[in-house]
């Protein structure tokens, strides 16, 4: 340990003279002087403790693990060892595999007794644990069958021609997020059953593009376009004594050959199309199979009778979608199980499977294992039903206590998913999946900032360059936000938003070059939502429509007409350019408690000409509808203006003749409400305008800020709460450590030493100070000391450890393999902790030092003498 530069003894000598000397001219040079030489007393003291704690390195050892094999330390008893009754079920299922093998030489061997993960034989019924997990989205098998296709990554049977040797617990396969056909139906098979469906495991034979999971051309199901389901017309009843109809003066040939040309235009086109689509695929036709039908793959039967299931259907569970019976990818089956029995199929599958039956209790079809069949059985006639034989009482008697073997209990462990586990959905909570002409890309919630959970992107070509469109799907989002589509052919973007949005905005679509004001936009409403009742407004640079639902008022369209913006110097306080607005129309629908003729049906104001014309509704009896035109006086914009109306300024139609013309002065106040109600729906237009400014406004610092929608129960995600509940416990600490502090007089021992004064003196005082510094500084070296020993210690014995391995690794049996790997982890790890706290405690040193020397000077007892 190297010495210091300071000498306490000539320090002493120093103060004791500037004591003696008393207050002098030179005092407060003499103290200036003092100061400095502290200061570089402090930084000589921190410079040497660096240079020895620098001479202290260690170097971590390089670690060479072998492979090792699963730890079966934490497994149950039943990984490890059968059961007596599982060695029964076991030999049963050996007897029942010679008899196949024996009666059927030409097929393939089946999957009875794989290996599990502890190297031991379990018969393939048991290996399923029926579950039903607490997750709504699993109850049903769509649910569950793309929880697991997107929970799990995708391994191949090697070779694709063998079953596997292997087939791991669904406990297992959860954990490790990963399996090959028959894990994935395993596991999905124990959800189905656990939740009331009649689900079996298939072992057959599929196409190459199923076993590989190649879905290169298939379509994305979420860009598959639903069928509009065309509404059936319903005939009108007609009542005995309503009122015939006015007849049909169209000639019914014409719309005949009309509709005719009309369907054969349609077949021609719908032919074309056709052509077009399997011109393409026969230009993307894959290559030939060289082990077409011997390819192995499992998938997943559910039978039609439980759960409201209508008719049998496949479970894909690479993809988690369903497929027909008759379904040209599956080439054939060899068996089938649950976790009750298993089924050996006896039809011919040469055509494939569309034409088998899955009659399980035809045992000409199919070859059950155990006889405690669920099934209803086919009975099959005998010769002793052809006679009359009379059986002994006794032999009634056993037969009636005969009994069977029946399937023991599962052996693996309970299934368990966590909620964190199911909400990832996803192997590190992603999934990208290649489709025709598309990718799909999922991740879980709260993954991204701004809610993305699935993203799907369409292109031109199947290389995937030429970029269509993109879909992307949000959840938990504040705003509402559920789906954006963007077209990147025609720039168009339309927003789709759940309902509870601010302004009840639903969907929203504009373009994304010109995503601001009065530019091309359509908005969609909740209309229940809104006092107004619009449920649609539609906007170009120099139109606004509006449409409305339920109104009281009985208006249903606005069409709003705008003139170009004038050029003009306004200051901000002064108001905004505001667009002209030429013209408004209004339309009504009819109201029954007034005359049809006084019943407004179009209203429109024509500001640029400073006239307003009124179309009323039709009268049941008539063809044409009454109108009537104001022209509104040269000073009607004029607040309390006396309005004049002459003769010229008005001008009507009247249907009906007989009807009696207004008078002058209720003509006068028709105008003046007019010009009123002129009013009102320019200050509406100007409201809708400023609305749709405020939407956008919105929108911007929504895309800004992304906030997720995260529940007050959600303590992992809330940060807001989270914050709060550190900062407590950080109030609470520092509060406990001031405590401590108080408690504890750090310069105690050195005040013993020099007889606890009273008083402290200068020379006192100084000495004090340079007993603490010192004392800090050796400690410090001494704990670096200290580190590096016990670093060379165990790096030592790890050194030892690996030479010992490598003389007697060939004689070495798996149980002391995995204990040197436990103690070479353990070793590492004591190691690297080793090093890094050498490592922090030399950069917390010097820090610790000067944090010591402040305090020492700010301390009561010695502030005097350090000012």
């Amino acid at each position: 340990m190297a010495d210091t530069n300071h000498d306490p003894v000539a320090q002493t000598e120093v103060n004791e003279a500037a004591e003696d000397s008393g207050p002098t001219e030179d005092g407060n040079e003499t103290e200036g002087n003092n100061k400095e030489g502290l200061a570089e007393q402090i930084d000589d003291d921190i410079a040497s403790l660096k240079v020895e704690l620098d001479k202290i390195t260690v170097s971590a050892p390089t670690v060479q693990l072998p492979e090792l094999p699963v730890n079966y330390e934490n497994l149950p008893d039943s990984y490890k060892d059968n059961l007596p009754k599982e060695k029964l079920v076991l030999a049963y299922a050996e007897n029942f595999r010679r008899q196949y093998v024996h009666l059927y030489r030409d097929r393939k061997p089946l999957l009875l007794s794989p290996l599990n993960v502890c190297n031991i034989e379990k018969f393939v019924c048991s290996t399923m644990r029926p579950t039903q997990l607490p997750y709504k989205e699993l109850y049903n098998w769509d649910g569950a069958a793309e929880f697991v296709a997107d929970y799990l990554n995708f391994e191949a049977l090697i070779p694709p021609t063998d079953l596997p040797k292997r087939l791991f617990s669904p406990a297992t396969i959860l954990n490790n997020q990963k399996g090959n056909c028959f894990d994935y139906s395993n596991l999905l098979c124990s959800l189905l059953l656990g939740v009331g469906y009649d689900a079996y495991v298939v072992s057959g034979y599929a196409t190459r593009e199923v076993c590989m999971m190649d879905e290169t051309r298939e379509i994305c199901p979420l860009g598959r376009k639903t069928e509009e389901v065309k509404e059936e017309k319903k005939e009108k009843t007609v009542k005995k004594y309503s009122v015939k109809p006015p007849k049909d003066l169209n000639s019914k040939y014409d719309k005949k050959m009309a509709a005719r040309k009309v369907a054969e235009k349609e077949h021609e086109e719908e032919k074309r199309r056709q052509d077009e689509i399997l011109k393409e695929e026969d230009l993307h036709k894959p290559a030939p199979d060289d082990l077409y039908g011997l390819r192995i793959h499992c998938w997943i039967l559910v039978l039609k009778g439980k759960r409201e299931v209508a008719e049998s259907f496949f479970i894909e569970p690479f993809t988690g979608l369903s497929q027909p019976l008759t379904s040209i990818n599956y080439l054939g089956i060899e068996s089938i199980w649950n976790n009750k029995n298993y089924w050996v199929n006896m039809q011919d599958c040469s055509l494939g499977v569309k034409l088998m039956k899955y009659d399980l209790g035809d045992c000409t079809q199919w070859e059950f294992m155990f006889p405690t069949n669920d099934k209803p059985m086919l009975a099959i006639p005998d010769v002793d039903d052809d006679l009359d034989l009379d059986l002994d009482d006794d032999e009634e008697g056993d037969d009636d206590v005969e009994k069977h073997l029946d399937m023991p209990p599962s052996w693996v462990e309970p299934i368990n998913l966590s909620f964190k586990d199911f909400e990832m959905r996803c192997p590190k909570g992603k999934k990208s999946k290649i489709y025709k002409k598309s990718k799909l890309e999922k991740f879980a919630p709260y993954l991204n900032r701004d809610g993305l959970v699935a993203k799907l992107s369409e292109y031109d070509d199947r290389a995937l360059k030429e970029l269509r469109q993109t879909k992307e799907f949000y959840e938990n989002r504040k705003d509402k936000v559920h789906t954006i589509t963007h077209n990147h052919r025609t720039g168009w973007v339309t927003e789709y938003c759940h309902p509870g949005r601010l302004r009840c905005l639903k969907e929203h679509t504009y373009k994304a070059m010109a995503p601001g004001p009065e530019n091309e936009r359509t908005m969609l409403f909740y209309h229940e939502a809104r006092v107004d009742g619009l449920v649609r407004r539609e906007e170009t640079p120099t139109e606004m429509v509006e449409h409305f639902i339920n109104r009281p008022d009985f208006l249903f369209y606005r069409h709003v007409l705008f003139g170009k913006r004038t050029k003009k110097f306004i200051p901000a306080d002064v108001g905004k350019n505001d667009r002209p607005i030429l013209k408004i129309m209004d339309r009504y629908h009819r109201n029954k408690s007034l005359p049809a003729n006084e019943d407004i049906s179009e209203l429109i104001f024509n500001i640029q000409e400073w006239k307003i014309s009124l179309t009323y509704h039709t009268e049941d009896t008539k063809i044409s509808s009454s109108t009537r035109e104001f022209t509104k006086p040269s000073n009607a914009d004029e607040k309390g203006a006396l309005l004049i109306m002459t003769s010229d300024m008005h001008t009507t139609f009247q249907v009906d003749r007989e009807t009696t013309s207004k008078k002058q002065v209720e003509l006068y106040q028709t105008m003046v409400d007019l010009i009123h109600r002129e009013e009102h729906c320019k200050t509406h237009v100007r409201e809708s305008e400023e609305e749709v400014q405020l939407i956008l406004n919105a929108r911007t610092k929504e895309k800004a800020t992304s906030d997720l929608d995260i529940s007050v129960y959600d303590t992992e995600r809330n940060e807001k709460a989270k914050k709060h509940r550190k900062e407590l416990e950080r109030l609470q600490m520092e509060e406990k450590m001031r405590q401590q502090d108080m408690e504890l007089d750090y310069l105690a021992p050195f005040l013993a030493q020099l007889g606890d004064p009273e008083k402290l003196t200068q020379k006192q005082a100084f000495k004090l100070k340079e007993d603490c510094l010192q004392d800090l500084k050796t400690r410090l070296i001494d704990k670096a000391n200290l580190i590096q020993a016990r670093f060379e210690k165990e790096t030592g014995e790890l050194e030892q450890k690996q030479n010992w391995y490598q003389k007697n690794k060939n004689d070495m049996g798996p149980d002391d393999v995995q204990q040197y790997v436990n103690y070479c982890k353990e070793a590492t790890f004591k190691i690297t902790i080793l090093d890094q706290r050498l490592l922090r405690h030399k950069e917390q040193a010097p820090t610790k030092y000067m944090e010591l020397d402040q305090k020492l000077r700010s301390d009561k007892r010695l502030e005097e003498f350090f000012p």
